[in-house]
């Protein structure tokens, strides 16, 4: 709670500095609001400190995956409460898509006793699908043990057993690369780091691919493998599945089951403003 109280005052420091930069760069006029401290953010721009110029690249709030690289990602893949049967083939085909996860059945466990069941079981992550009359239509991933929470729409889904007229081969259970296509804003490239951390490191050999591509907001999931024939100069790609399109519509600063927890960033497609944030 304290880093989180000096964030507002170390951003908007950096805020700060990088106007007097720009200004200084540019030879415009130092705007009004900070010729009072012009002085001051001058002298701290000629002398920047390596914690504030390296600011805008870190973020004090993904201090959450600060240490994620450290071990190896644990998922746990459930579903809402009685699930249909494409709901269950869905998560059996999610629980193929990330390599460490593991499915339990729901029942009539509660998200309180969910949670408990992944910090004492060492997990890392706890993924949930849930669905609207038998199409699945949301997917929520918690960060544990402290968060946060990404909330996601599911449209379009696609799932291997869908697809019948094509050769789509066998799920391989090597390590996929990732290729995170078009995260550039800073809810982007928070989004991307939740994204990523579901996935171990790869070998350098593997050839699995995982694919998430934003556009206009709408993260498009595709999972390919890939072979480079002898003497060939193109790449072939054999498409495993699922796919299925993806729209985050919420992020909090804790896990599931926290409902007082604050919340980061919601959408909200129907307030009348200039300024909207994009992935």
């Amino acid at each position: 709670m304290y880093r989180k109280s000096l964030e507002g005052k170390e951003r908007e420091l950096y805020e700060k500095k990088r106007t007097i930069r720009q200004c200084l760069e540019d030879g415009k006029a130092i705007p009004t609001e900070l010729r009072k401290e012009e002085a001051r953010l001058r002298e701290e721009v000629h002398a920047e400190d390596a914690k504030t110029a390296s600011y805008g690249a870190r973020g004090v709030i993904d201090d959450e995956y600060a240490k994620a690289a450290e071990r190896e990602p644990r998922v746990l893949l459930t579903t809402s409460r009685d699930p249909s049967s494409r709901l269950q083939q869905f998560a059996k085909e999610l629980k193929l898509l990330f390599p460490t996860s593991q499915r339990i059945n729901r029942g009539s466990q509660i998200l309180p006793d969910l949670v408990d069941l992944c910090r004492n079981g060492g997990f890392t992550d706890l993924v949930m699908v849930h669905e609207h009359r038998g199409e699945p239509d949301g997917l929520v991933i918690s960060h544990l043990p402290f968060g946060p929470t990404c909330y996601f729409g599911l449209s379009n889904t696609v799932m291997r057993h869908d697809i019948k007229d094509q050769d789509i081969g066998h799920v391989s259970e090597v390590f996929p690369h990732l290729i995170l296509e078009n995260f550039t804003s800073p809810l982007g490239k928070r989004t991307a780091t939740v994204l990523k951390h579901l996935f171990p490191e790869p070998k350098a050999k593997s050839k699995r691919v995982v694919t998430f591509a934003n556009d206009a907001d709408y993260i498009s999931l595709r999972h390919h493998m890939y072979e480079m024939p002898k003497g060939a100069k193109s790449v072939a790609l054999t498409e495993i599945g699922p796919r299925f399109e993806m729209r985050l519509y919420q992020i909090k600063l804790g896990t599931v089951e926290m409902d007082d927890c604050d919340i980061e960033w919601s959408l909200r497609p129907f307030m009348r403003s200039g300024k909207k944030a994009r992935l």
